[in-house]
Order: structure tokens, then C-alpha cells, then sequence
């Protein structure tokens, strides 16, 4: 899991609008966005819960087809999702204070992503 906070805060300054709507885009079907406490324990709780959910030694169709091991990953990411849309004032994202985006990769295997932001006013 990655904080993507600090980031997205500094598009929404650099667009130079005074309020709008930061929209976050990962792009791949493995991975996801939301928010969170970003703090330890939630960054073990959240991904012991997808396990819950989705377990990785469960048996999933997609297997049969691709024979790559991570049916669960899509379905995990599928439950959180791909996109994430923040308002904010002044360059300042308009989330709570224990409120962090983050990216989370739910494949088997290590993957580079994109996150694509968008800054609607």
C-alpha cells in the first residue's frame, strides 16, 4: 500500500484553481484506490480482510483460463475500485484528518502503476 497524499495534494496546488474536484484514476485491474487511516495496523488489517474476502488459495474460474495465480487479485481490487474523487479548497484536499488516500497492489507480483489525475473546476 503507498500514500498517495502528499501527491495528490500537490496536483490540486499546482493546477492553480481555487476549488474543484481531484479525480484519481490507477490504471491496471489489479490494483485499487481509497481512503484510510494510513496508519500500521490498518495496513495490515485491510489486506488480511481482502484475504477474507477474496482468499488467495480460493478457486476462481480466471485460472482456468490464465493459469496466473491471481483470480483473487482481480476480484480484491474489483471490490475497492479504480477511481477515487476528492473535493478541495485553496490547493487543500478537503478529506479528514486521519484520512489518507492510498494505492494498493493486490497482484502476486510486483506490477508499476499509473495513477492518471484529472482536476475538474
Amino acid at each position: 500500500m503507498l500514500d498517495l497524499t502528499r501527491d495528490a495534494t500537490e496536483v490540486c496546488r499546482r493546477a492553480g484553481v481555487p476549488e474543484g474536484l481531484l479525480n484519481l484514476f490507477v490504471v491496471g485491474s489489479t490494483a485499487a484506490l481509497g481512503t484510510i487511516e494510513f496508519e500500521p495496523g490498518l495496513l495490515k488489517d485491510l489486506p488480511n480482510l481482502l484475504d477474507r474476502l477474496a482468499p488467495p488459495n480460493g478457486h476462481y474460474f480466471h485460472e482456468a483460463t490464465w493459469h496466473d495465480g491471481n483470480g483473487h487479485s482481480h476480484l480484491q481490487a474489483t471490490l475497492l475500485g479504480p477511481s477515487l474523487s476528492i473535493p478541495f479548497e485553496s490547493g487543500r484536499l478537503l478529506v479528514g484528518e486521519w484520512q489518507q488516500i492510498f494505492l494498493i497492489e493486490c497482484d502476486v507480483r510486483p506490477r508499476r502503476r499509473t495513477v492518471i489525475a484529472t482536476v475538474m473546476s
